[in-house]
């Protein structure tokens, strides 16, 4: 089956609405203008207005948050809703994602209640899972992609998680220049694969898109994105460089 690559942007606790707009100044002209499939680009919080703004001529390109509360409203203090994002621009947001896992302590039953919410809102998970160095040298790494799935995917339906972006990133290669072998990260998006044919059924999983994340470079995303099982990429650091972020959407999908 073939499946529409879908290339994202983290962008983490970097750039400023100022910062924003010369990024896109910059990004949107790099662009080809031919065979552009999913680009998804992730700012901060406070950047969000300022890149929707951006985004208004550039229909290609898509408006995700990196979080968001599993709350619709009320008295929680520095949350954002789904509908604050909805409001925004937002079509996609990041869940899971190592960082909100590890420094703030989100485990599956709190990613699982966000999912829900971001579903029941209209709009498309990105779901983040991912193994640590110790995980994957303690042959580990099956169990603890098994479990995030099951536990972050607790009761949505086939239809919904048709629709849901998974994002594997190997906790060891997020920020550290080390990348997964095309061969090692296929490998293992295959096995993610098959969990969710397991969870769901062999059509609804291939349907799925399933992106690689980790230090993902212009030099390695064309080698990366021919594996059969590598739909896209989650991209960090090198997507705050407008020029070499085009060139990973130009060797993704295009």
């Amino acid at each position: 089956m073939i499946r529409n690559p879908i290339i994202a942007a983290n962008w983490k606790m970097n750039m400023t609405p100022t910062e924003t707009e010369k990024f896109f100044s910059v990004f949107l002209k790099e662009l080809p203008t031919s065979n552009l499939r999913d680009v998804v680009i992730a700012p901060p919080f406070v950047s969000l207005a300022k890149a929707a703004d951006m985004l208004m001529q550039a229909d290609s390109v898509k408006l995700s948050a990196q979080n968001m509360s599993q709350e619709a409203s009320g008295a929680f203090t520095g949350e954002i809703s789904a509908a604050m994002l909805l409001d925004l621009g937002c079509r996609y947001v990041i869940l899971g994602h190592s960082e909100r896992r590890s420094l703030y302590g989100e485990d599956d039953v709190v990613i699982n209640k966000k999912v829900h919410a971001a579903l029941a809102a209209g709009l498309i998970p990105i779901l983040c899972i991912g193994e640590s160095l110790e995980q994957r040298d303690g042959g580990q790494l099956e169990s603890v992609l098994s479990t995030q799935l099951e536990g972050s995917l607790a009761n949505v339906s086939t239809d919904a998680a048709k629709g849901i972006i998974i994002a594997y990133e190997p906790v060891w290669a997020i920020g550290t220049g080390r990348t997964a072998s095309p061969e090692q990260a296929q490998e293992t998006q295959a096995y993610v694969r098959s969990v969710l044919s397991r969870l769901y059924g062999a059509a609804a999983s291939e349907v799925i898109r399933i992106q690689y994340g980790g230090s993902v470079k212009p030099g390695n995303a064309a080698e990366l994105i021919s594996q059969p099982d590598i739909d896209g990429f989650l991209v960090g650091g090198a997507s705050l460089d407008p020029v070499s972020f085009a060139e990973i959407v130009r060797a993704g999908c295009c």
